[in-house]
Protein backbone atom coordinates (compact mmCIF):
# COMPACT_ATOMS: atom_id res chain seq x y z
CA UNK A 1 0.00 0.00 0.00
CA UNK A 2 3.08 2.66 0.56
CA UNK A 3 4.46 1.99 -2.38
CA UNK A 4 0.75 2.81 -4.22
CA UNK A 5 0.77 6.18 -2.04
CA UNK A 6 4.10 6.72 -2.83
CA UNK A 7 2.95 6.27 -6.72
CA UNK A 8 0.21 8.32 -6.78
CA UNK A 9 0.57 11.33 -4.74
CA UNK A 10 3.71 12.18 -7.62
CA UNK A 11 3.47 15.67 -8.16
CA UNK A 12 2.27 15.72 -12.10
CA UNK A 13 0.07 12.18 -11.20
CA UNK A 14 -2.08 14.36 -8.81
CA UNK A 15 -1.45 17.56 -11.29
CA UNK A 16 -3.06 15.39 -14.05
CA UNK A 17 -5.74 14.46 -11.11
CA UNK A 18 -6.90 18.27 -10.51
CA UNK A 19 -6.86 19.28 -13.93
CA UNK A 20 -9.15 16.31 -14.81
CA UNK A 21 -11.84 17.03 -11.89
CA UNK A 22 -14.64 18.16 -14.33
CA UNK A 23 -13.64 15.81 -16.91
CA UNK A 24 -15.82 13.04 -18.54
CA UNK A 25 -14.44 10.29 -15.89
CA UNK A 26 -15.94 7.39 -19.09
CA UNK A 27 -13.92 9.28 -21.89
CA UNK A 28 -10.70 9.48 -19.22
CA UNK A 29 -10.86 6.24 -18.53
CA UNK A 30 -11.33 4.68 -22.87
CA UNK A 31 -7.97 7.02 -23.10
CA UNK A 32 -5.64 4.97 -20.83
CA UNK A 33 -3.48 6.10 -18.44
CA UNK A 34 -0.70 8.04 -19.37
CA UNK A 35 1.67 7.19 -16.65
CA UNK A 36 4.05 3.70 -15.92
CA UNK A 37 3.23 3.80 -12.33
CA UNK A 38 -0.70 3.97 -12.12
CA UNK A 39 -3.72 2.62 -13.87
CA UNK A 40 -6.25 4.99 -15.56
CA UNK A 41 -8.88 3.17 -13.18
CA UNK A 42 -6.27 4.03 -9.94
CA UNK A 43 -6.52 7.63 -10.97
CA UNK A 44 -10.23 7.87 -11.80
CA UNK A 45 -10.90 6.37 -7.86
CA UNK A 46 -9.06 9.45 -7.06
CA UNK A 47 -10.69 11.90 -9.42
CA UNK A 48 -13.96 10.35 -8.51
CA UNK A 49 -13.51 10.46 -4.59
CA UNK A 50 -12.03 13.89 -4.67
CA UNK A 51 -15.04 15.09 -6.75
CA UNK A 52 -17.88 13.13 -4.26
CA UNK A 53 -16.34 15.17 -1.09
CA UNK A 54 -15.85 18.38 -2.72
CA UNK A 55 -18.82 19.92 -0.37
CA UNK A 56 -19.24 17.09 1.98
CA UNK A 57 -15.22 17.59 3.19
CA UNK A 58 -13.94 21.11 1.94
CA UNK A 59 -10.73 20.84 4.50
CA UNK A 60 -10.06 17.06 2.54
CA UNK A 61 -10.55 18.78 -1.00
CA UNK A 62 -8.43 21.56 -0.36
CA UNK A 63 -5.28 19.90 0.81
CA UNK A 64 -3.06 18.88 -1.22
CA UNK A 65 -1.96 15.37 -1.25
CA UNK A 66 -4.75 13.71 0.00
CA UNK A 67 -5.93 10.61 -1.18
CA UNK A 68 -8.92 8.22 -1.82
CA UNK A 69 -10.31 5.08 -1.09
CA UNK A 70 -12.91 3.45 -3.61
CA UNK A 71 -16.10 5.25 -3.24
CA UNK A 72 -17.55 2.77 -1.13
CA UNK A 73 -15.33 3.74 1.98
CA UNK A 74 -16.41 7.35 1.56
CA UNK A 75 -20.46 6.63 1.49
CA UNK A 76 -20.52 6.35 5.85
CA UNK A 77 -17.82 8.78 6.78
CA UNK A 78 -19.51 12.10 8.40
CA UNK A 79 -19.21 15.79 7.02
CA UNK A 80 -17.13 17.82 8.79
CA UNK A 81 -19.73 19.56 10.12
CA UNK A 82 -21.55 16.58 11.90
CA UNK A 83 -17.95 15.62 12.82
CA UNK A 84 -16.84 18.92 14.25
CA UNK A 85 -20.45 18.67 16.63
CA UNK A 86 -19.56 15.29 17.52
CA UNK A 87 -16.21 16.44 19.00
CA UNK A 88 -17.94 18.58 21.57
CA UNK A 89 -19.55 15.47 22.73
CA UNK A 90 -15.99 13.82 24.19
CA UNK A 91 -14.03 15.13 26.87
CA UNK A 92 -10.15 16.30 26.99
CA UNK A 93 -8.81 12.57 27.57
CA UNK A 94 -8.12 9.54 25.16
CA UNK A 95 -10.29 7.94 22.56
CA UNK A 96 -10.50 5.54 20.76
CA UNK A 97 -12.30 4.65 17.46
CA UNK A 98 -14.00 1.17 16.82
CA UNK A 99 -14.59 1.75 13.05
CA UNK A 100 -12.34 4.76 12.53
CA UNK A 101 -13.11 4.30 8.50
CA UNK A 102 -11.73 7.37 6.31
CA UNK A 103 -10.62 9.35 9.50
CA UNK A 104 -13.16 12.28 9.44
CA UNK A 105 -14.19 11.87 13.15
CA UNK A 106 -10.72 10.99 14.06
CA UNK A 107 -9.35 14.39 13.02
CA UNK A 108 -11.75 16.42 14.56
CA UNK A 109 -11.40 14.00 17.87
CA UNK A 110 -7.98 14.75 18.00
CA UNK A 111 -8.57 18.82 18.45
CA UNK A 112 -10.02 17.87 21.67
CA UNK A 113 -8.49 14.38 23.01
CA UNK A 114 -5.23 14.27 24.46
CA UNK A 115 -4.70 10.94 21.94
CA UNK A 116 -7.37 9.00 19.40
CA UNK A 117 -6.62 5.39 18.38
CA UNK A 118 -7.80 4.68 15.34
CA UNK A 119 -9.07 1.07 14.89
CA UNK A 120 -9.37 0.06 11.35
CA UNK A 121 -10.22 -4.27 9.64
CA UNK A 122 -9.46 -2.63 5.99
CA UNK A 123 -5.10 -1.96 6.22
CA UNK A 124 -5.34 0.02 2.98
CA UNK A 125 -7.98 2.13 4.40
CA UNK A 126 -5.91 2.42 7.55
CA UNK A 127 -2.62 3.53 5.20
CA UNK A 128 -4.89 6.41 3.51
CA UNK A 129 -5.81 7.85 6.60
CA UNK A 130 -2.20 7.95 7.88
CA UNK A 131 -0.87 9.38 5.23
CA UNK A 132 -3.62 11.87 5.15
CA UNK A 133 -2.98 12.91 9.14
CA UNK A 134 0.34 13.62 7.92
CA UNK A 135 -0.66 16.03 5.01
CA UNK A 136 -3.36 17.13 7.40
CA UNK A 137 -0.84 17.86 10.57
CA UNK A 138 -2.75 15.47 12.71
CA UNK A 139 -0.26 13.92 15.12
CA UNK A 140 -2.06 12.03 17.86
CA UNK A 141 -3.52 9.28 16.53
CA UNK A 142 -2.28 6.11 16.72
CA UNK A 143 -3.60 3.24 14.04
CA UNK A 144 -4.52 -0.23 15.23
CA UNK A 145 -5.61 -2.71 12.36
CA UNK A 146 -7.81 -5.56 13.11
CA UNK A 147 -10.79 -6.72 15.19
CA UNK A 148 -12.26 -3.76 17.21
CA UNK A 149 -13.51 -5.66 20.29
CA UNK A 150 -10.09 -7.93 20.11
CA UNK A 151 -7.76 -4.49 19.96
CA UNK A 152 -10.62 -3.23 22.93
CA UNK A 153 -9.49 -6.07 25.04
CA UNK A 154 -6.27 -5.76 24.42
CA UNK A 155 -5.95 -1.98 25.89
CA UNK A 156 -6.12 0.04 29.63
CA UNK A 157 -9.46 1.58 30.18
CA UNK A 158 -9.69 5.04 27.32
CA UNK A 159 -12.28 8.10 28.52
CA UNK A 160 -13.83 7.48 25.42
CA UNK A 161 -15.15 5.09 23.20
CA UNK A 162 -16.81 6.16 19.95
CA UNK A 163 -18.27 3.84 17.44
CA UNK A 164 -20.13 3.86 13.96
CA UNK A 165 -21.18 0.32 13.25
CA UNK A 166 -21.55 -0.40 9.28
CA UNK A 167 -25.11 -0.89 8.16
CA UNK A 168 -24.19 -2.69 5.54
CA UNK A 169 -25.10 -6.25 5.18
CA UNK A 170 -25.22 -9.52 2.80
CA UNK A 171 -28.73 -8.52 2.40
CA UNK A 172 -28.28 -4.97 1.78
CA UNK A 173 -28.97 -2.17 4.16
CA UNK A 174 -29.79 -2.81 7.70
CA UNK A 175 -31.24 -0.13 10.59
CA UNK A 176 -31.52 -1.95 13.26
CA UNK A 177 -28.54 -2.04 15.51
CA UNK A 178 -28.29 -5.82 16.52
CA UNK A 179 -28.11 -6.10 12.71
CA UNK A 180 -24.81 -3.68 12.63
CA UNK A 181 -21.46 -4.99 12.20
CA UNK A 182 -20.32 -4.43 14.98
CA UNK A 183 -23.28 -5.84 17.09
CA UNK A 184 -23.27 -2.93 19.59
CA UNK A 185 -26.34 -4.18 21.59
CA UNK A 186 -24.05 -7.87 22.58
CA UNK A 187 -20.66 -5.54 23.33
CA UNK A 188 -22.50 -3.31 25.26
CA UNK A 189 -20.81 -4.72 28.70
CA UNK A 190 -17.29 -5.02 27.34
CA UNK A 191 -17.98 -0.70 26.18
CA UNK A 192 -18.76 0.48 29.71
CA UNK A 193 -15.96 -2.09 31.54
CA UNK A 194 -13.57 -0.33 29.19
CA UNK A 195 -14.78 3.73 28.78
CA UNK A 196 -16.33 5.88 30.65
CA UNK A 197 -18.20 7.43 27.95
CA UNK A 198 -19.36 5.20 24.83
CA UNK A 199 -20.79 7.09 22.12
CA UNK A 200 -22.62 5.06 19.42
CA UNK A 201 -23.69 6.15 15.92
CA UNK A 202 -26.81 5.20 14.20
CA UNK A 203 -28.34 5.41 11.08
CA UNK A 204 -31.23 8.61 11.22
CA UNK A 205 -33.87 6.17 10.21
CA UNK A 206 -33.35 3.81 13.23
CA UNK A 207 -36.82 4.05 15.98
CA UNK A 208 -35.66 5.70 18.78
CA UNK A 209 -37.61 3.86 21.09
CA UNK A 210 -36.50 0.47 19.94
CA UNK A 211 -32.75 1.60 20.25
CA UNK A 212 -33.55 2.64 23.92
CA UNK A 213 -35.23 -0.77 24.47
CA UNK A 214 -31.61 -2.71 23.76
CA UNK A 215 -29.25 0.52 24.51
CA UNK A 216 -28.64 -0.16 28.65
CA UNK A 217 -28.13 3.25 30.44
CA UNK A 218 -28.38 5.96 27.89
CA UNK A 219 -27.65 9.37 29.56
CA UNK A 220 -27.86 11.42 26.04
CA UNK A 221 -29.41 11.50 22.60
CA UNK A 222 -28.32 13.55 19.75
CA UNK A 223 -30.25 14.25 16.65
CA UNK A 224 -28.02 16.06 14.27
CA UNK A 225 -29.64 17.56 11.42
CA UNK A 226 -27.82 19.54 8.82
CA UNK A 227 -30.02 21.99 6.73
CA UNK A 228 -32.96 20.57 7.55
CA UNK A 229 -32.02 16.91 6.71
CA UNK A 230 -31.62 14.49 9.91
CA UNK A 231 -27.72 13.01 9.05
CA UNK A 232 -27.19 11.33 12.70
CA UNK A 233 -28.47 9.42 15.75
CA UNK A 234 -26.12 9.67 18.34
CA UNK A 235 -26.65 7.44 21.60
CA UNK A 236 -24.53 8.49 25.03
CA UNK A 237 -24.22 5.61 26.84
CA UNK A 238 -22.44 5.79 30.53
CA UNK A 239 -21.81 3.93 33.95
CA UNK A 240 -24.67 5.19 36.76
CA UNK A 241 -26.16 8.11 34.94
CA UNK A 242 -29.72 9.00 34.82
CA UNK A 243 -33.01 7.12 34.28
CA UNK A 244 -34.07 9.04 31.69
CA UNK A 245 -32.00 10.67 28.53
CA UNK A 246 -31.59 13.61 27.86
CA UNK A 247 -32.42 14.60 24.08
CA UNK A 248 -30.31 17.08 22.10
CA UNK A 249 -31.86 18.39 18.65
CA UNK A 250 -28.54 19.70 17.06
CA UNK A 251 -29.80 21.73 14.09
CA UNK A 252 -26.56 22.66 11.86
CA UNK A 253 -25.57 24.56 8.55
CA UNK A 254 -22.10 26.33 7.44
CA UNK A 255 -23.08 29.48 9.43
CA UNK A 256 -24.51 28.65 12.91
CA UNK A 257 -25.09 25.58 15.46
CA UNK A 258 -28.94 25.74 17.39
CA UNK A 259 -29.46 23.10 19.73
CA UNK A 260 -32.36 22.29 21.71
CA UNK A 261 -33.03 20.30 24.56
CA UNK A 262 -35.87 17.99 25.61
CA UNK A 263 -36.99 15.16 28.03
CA UNK A 264 -39.62 12.53 26.83
CA UNK A 265 -41.79 12.56 29.87
CA UNK A 266 -42.25 16.11 29.31
CA UNK A 267 -43.67 16.07 25.88
CA UNK A 268 -45.55 12.45 27.23
CA UNK A 269 -47.31 14.58 30.09
CA UNK A 270 -48.11 18.02 28.08
CA UNK A 271 -52.11 18.86 27.15
CA UNK A 272 -52.28 21.22 24.44
CA UNK A 273 -55.44 22.57 22.14
CA UNK A 274 -55.02 22.90 18.62
CA UNK A 275 -55.79 26.19 17.06
CA UNK A 276 -57.34 27.41 13.46
CA UNK A 277 -54.56 28.81 10.75
CA UNK A 278 -53.15 32.62 11.65
CA UNK A 279 -50.97 34.80 10.03
CA UNK A 280 -47.89 32.29 9.88
CA UNK A 281 -47.34 29.09 9.55
CA UNK A 282 -43.93 27.01 10.62
CA UNK A 283 -42.95 23.59 9.97
CA UNK A 284 -39.97 21.73 12.04
CA UNK A 285 -36.33 20.60 11.45
CA UNK A 286 -36.55 17.32 10.44
CA UNK A 287 -34.41 16.65 13.58
CA UNK A 288 -37.50 18.07 16.17
CA UNK A 289 -39.73 15.42 13.57
CA UNK A 290 -37.39 13.08 14.51
CA UNK A 291 -37.54 13.30 17.97
CA UNK A 292 -41.13 13.64 17.88
CA UNK A 293 -41.44 16.66 20.59
CA UNK A 294 -44.49 17.96 18.95
CA UNK A 295 -46.49 19.31 21.83
CA UNK A 296 -43.62 20.58 23.42
CA UNK A 297 -42.73 22.84 20.73
CA UNK A 298 -45.77 24.60 21.35
CA UNK A 299 -44.73 24.64 25.24
CA UNK A 300 -41.49 26.53 24.30
CA UNK A 301 -42.56 28.53 21.54
CA UNK A 302 -45.33 30.67 21.08
CA UNK A 303 -47.38 28.97 18.56
CA UNK A 304 -50.28 26.64 18.40
CA UNK A 305 -50.50 23.00 16.68
CA UNK A 306 -52.82 22.50 13.88
CA UNK A 307 -53.98 19.35 15.17
CA UNK A 308 -52.97 16.25 17.02
CA UNK A 309 -51.34 14.28 14.16
CA UNK A 310 -50.66 17.32 12.20
CA UNK A 311 -47.07 18.57 12.60
CA UNK A 312 -47.35 22.03 11.13
CA UNK A 313 -47.79 25.52 13.46
CA UNK A 314 -49.03 28.51 13.38
CA UNK A 315 -48.95 32.29 14.84
CA UNK A 316 -50.66 35.55 14.88
CA UNK A 317 -46.98 37.72 15.00
CA UNK A 318 -43.86 36.16 13.19
CA UNK A 319 -41.32 34.24 15.64
CA UNK A 320 -37.87 34.74 14.94
CA UNK A 321 -36.25 31.70 16.75
CA UNK A 322 -38.74 28.99 15.80
CA UNK A 323 -36.42 25.76 14.62
CA UNK A 324 -37.70 25.23 11.37
CA UNK A 325 -39.10 26.84 8.23
CA UNK A 326 -40.92 29.71 8.57
CA UNK A 327 -44.07 30.80 5.96
CA UNK A 328 -46.34 33.77 5.67
CA UNK A 329 -50.20 32.22 4.83
CA UNK A 330 -51.11 34.10 1.82
CA UNK A 331 -54.55 32.39 1.37
CA UNK A 332 -56.52 28.76 3.25
CA UNK A 333 -58.74 27.26 0.95
CA UNK A 334 -61.01 24.32 1.75
CA UNK A 335 -60.32 21.16 -0.13
CA UNK A 336 -63.44 20.62 -1.64
CA UNK A 337 -63.26 24.62 -2.91
CA UNK A 338 -59.84 24.32 -4.15
CA UNK A 339 -58.91 25.06 -7.36
CA UNK A 340 -55.34 26.06 -9.46
CA UNK A 341 -55.47 29.09 -11.74
CA UNK A 342 -52.48 30.11 -13.28
CA UNK A 343 -50.99 31.46 -10.91
CA UNK A 344 -50.59 27.95 -9.34
CA UNK A 345 -49.88 26.28 -12.34
CA UNK A 346 -46.05 25.99 -10.71
CA UNK A 347 -45.75 25.44 -6.60
CA UNK A 348 -44.05 23.16 -3.76
CA UNK A 349 -46.54 20.18 -2.47
CA UNK A 350 -46.38 19.28 0.70
CA UNK A 351 -48.72 17.17 2.68
CA UNK A 352 -49.07 16.62 6.69
CA UNK A 353 -51.88 14.32 7.51
CA UNK A 354 -53.97 14.40 4.40
CA UNK A 355 -55.08 11.38 2.46
CA UNK A 356 -53.65 12.20 -0.92
CA UNK A 357 -50.33 11.67 -1.84
CA UNK A 358 -48.33 14.55 -3.24
CA UNK A 359 -47.92 12.83 -6.84
CA UNK A 360 -51.84 12.44 -6.78
CA UNK A 361 -52.46 15.94 -5.82
CA UNK A 362 -49.88 17.35 -8.63
CA UNK A 363 -51.57 15.24 -10.90
CA UNK A 364 -54.99 15.64 -9.94
CA UNK A 365 -54.75 19.75 -10.14
CA UNK A 366 -51.86 19.81 -12.70
CA UNK A 367 -49.41 21.28 -11.06
CA UNK A 368 -45.61 21.39 -12.00
CA UNK A 369 -43.13 21.42 -9.32
CA UNK A 370 -40.44 24.51 -8.58
CA UNK A 371 -41.42 28.21 -7.91
CA UNK A 372 -41.49 30.67 -4.57
CA UNK A 373 -44.98 29.36 -3.58
CA UNK A 374 -45.77 26.10 -1.56
CA UNK A 375 -49.22 24.24 -0.93
CA UNK A 376 -49.53 22.63 2.35
CA UNK A 377 -52.60 19.97 2.56
CA UNK A 378 -53.14 19.44 5.92
CA UNK A 379 -56.08 18.72 8.16
CA UNK A 380 -56.94 21.49 10.30
CA UNK A 381 -58.32 21.42 14.49
CA UNK A 382 -61.57 21.27 13.02
CA UNK A 383 -60.75 17.76 10.83
CA UNK A 384 -60.96 19.71 7.74
CA UNK A 385 -58.81 19.08 4.64
CA UNK A 386 -57.18 22.11 4.02
CA UNK A 387 -55.26 24.23 1.80
CA UNK A 388 -52.46 26.53 2.99
CA UNK A 389 -51.23 28.82 0.50
CA UNK A 390 -48.00 29.86 1.30
CA UNK A 391 -44.51 31.58 0.92
CA UNK A 392 -41.22 31.25 2.65
CA UNK A 393 -40.10 33.06 4.69
CA UNK A 394 -35.59 32.71 4.75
Amino acid sequence: MSDFIERITKPEIQDFIHKNLNSDLQKLILKGSPFKEVSIQEIATQIEGRKKIEKKLPIWFKTEGVIFPPKLNLEQASSEITANYKSTLIGDGDLIDLTGGFGIDDYYFAKTASKVLHCELNEELSAIVQHNFKQLSISNVEFKIGDSSKVLQQIKKVNTIYIDPSRRAELGKVFLLKDCEPNVVAYQDLYLAKADKVIIKAAPMLDISAALQVLKQVSEIHIVSVNNECKELLFIIEKNKKIEPDVFCALLNKERKNIYAFKYSEEKSLQIKPQPIKNYLYEPDAAILKAGFFKSLVQNFEVSKLHQHTHLYTSENKLENFPGKTFKVIKKTAFLNFKTDKSLSKANVIIRNFHLKPEEIKKKFKIKDGGSIYLFFCTDCNEQKMVIEVDRII
